[in-house]
């Protein structure tokens, strides 16, 4: 019996979608709920399970076309996967050959160097031989990178000349880029630097980090310091916590934070809801579990929508000072930095502390230069007495 693959409902405000990679070739057998393709939206990656046991009888959409929910993309030929006949002999779309290197040369990568969807992707275009790329992300996991500067030093190798490669956006960087500039256009953005010394939060960290780990079964990093002062501080001034419609300004009532993480298709934002009543333990595991799921390709799309602040952390990288751009509609954005022992002045004299350069960027139609001054330093002062924010003074 036949069976149709069909494209799930898509996301709300997500109209269509890029057919990304096909695990499976036509013959090759297939298990329920297995995965068979990667679908990219401009916001998130979707996997089409598998709706029965049997074989891949026909790829009706191959790598690259644009889809619509509830399209059909295949055909399976349902049964026993492990009995079926022999596969007809219709080949797959001519892009689907590059799919099938792909899965024979990730076959060969070993269970660290798991391939994430956009590497996967870039594989297939690039027809890589994965087993001769060495990888340097965490655990010997091949980045996009990697690839791409693989591609590049073949290249150049085989023909010594100066190369040019000219690669099509992602939906996802697209999108990214269309935000920005309507962000850059559209917003009087402003930004007020500060800088904190982080001398008590990392004593205080220091301190506690291991029965912290061992109570909580978590990690104490610098986030939920960040996340707790800012709260504290957006209660104090909430037209940061606001947002412009039309003429209203809407004045949020809870606060909704989202923590950027980079990936290697871009950055996204996940939203840690009602986050003033969140414990810091339960921040840093929220974190932890969205920056899994977002390097993965997981995230959702509720899980991205509705913040009402956001924090970015460029110190991650090296970034000594930056200005972050706001995140639409919201009307505030902290952006992190490095923490950099430098020469500063204490009581008279010159010592040396963990220095950290912050930055806010906020939209200066609803926000007065001095609530966001005051704003910034409310949050440099709580940081450097870590004790009021859990007396919330």
């Amino acid at each position: 019996m036949a069976i149709e693959v069909k494209v799930p409902m898509l996301p709300e405000s997500v109209a269509d979608a890029t057919i990304s990679t096909w695990h499976k070739k036509v013959g090759d057998a297939v298990s329920r709920d297995e995965n068979l393709v990667d679908l990219e939206t401009d916001k998130v990656m979707l996997e089409v399970p598998a709706p029965a046991d049997g074989i891949l009888k026909e790829i009706l959409k191959p790598t690259g076309d644009i889809v619509q929910a509830n399209q059909i993309i295949a055909i399976i030929e349902a049964g026993n996967a492990a009995k079926a006949p022999p596969a007809e002999k219709s080949e797959a779309p001519k892009a689907e050959t590059k799919e099938e290197v792909k899965k024979q040369s990730s076959d060969t990568t070993s269970s660290a160097a798991t391939l994430s969807p956009s590497v996967r992707r870039v594989v297939a275009e690039h027809d890589i031989d994965v087993s001769n790329v060495k990888g340097t992300g965490k655990g010997g996991r091949i980045t996009k990178e990697n690839l791409l500067t693989a591609v590049t030093q073949d290249s150049s190798s085989a023909s010594g000349s100066r190369i040019e490669k000219r690669v099509p956006m992602t939906r996802m960087r697209a999108r990214i880029a269309e935000r920005l500039l309507e962000v850059k256009q559209n917003t009087a953005m402003l930004t007020t630097f500060n800088e904190v010394n982080l001398q008590e939060v990392i004593e205080l960290r220091n301190r506690y980090k291991d029965k912290f780990e061992k109570a909580h079964n978590t990690r104490l990093g610098f986030m939920s310091f960040f996340v707790k002062a800012a709260v504290e501080a957006l209660k104090r001034f909430p037209a940061v916590n606001a947002s412009i419609d039309g003429n209203d300004i809407v004045y949020h009532g809870y606060f909704d934070i989202g923590v950027a993480v980079s990936t290697d298709r871009g950055l996204v934002v996940p939203v840690l809801r009602n986050a003033d009543q969140m414990s810091m333990a339960e921040i840093e595991s929220q974190i932890a579990e969205y920056a899994v799921k977002a390097r993965s390709g997981k995230l959702t799309m509720e899980e991205m929508q509705g913040g009402t602040f956001t924090i970015t952390n460029g110190g991650v990288f090296g970034s000594l000072l930056a200005t972050p751009i706001l995140n639409s509609p919201q009307s505030g954005i902290l952006g992190m930095h490095k923490i950099d022992q430098r020469p500063v002045a204490e009581n008279g004299q010159v010592v040396i502390r963990p220095m950290m350069y912050l930055a806010l960027s906020y939209d200066h139609r609803i926000i007065d230069g001095k609530d966001s001054v005051s704003f910034l330093v409310a949050i440099k002062e709580l940081l450097e007495d870590p004790a009021r924010l859990l007396l919330e003074i």
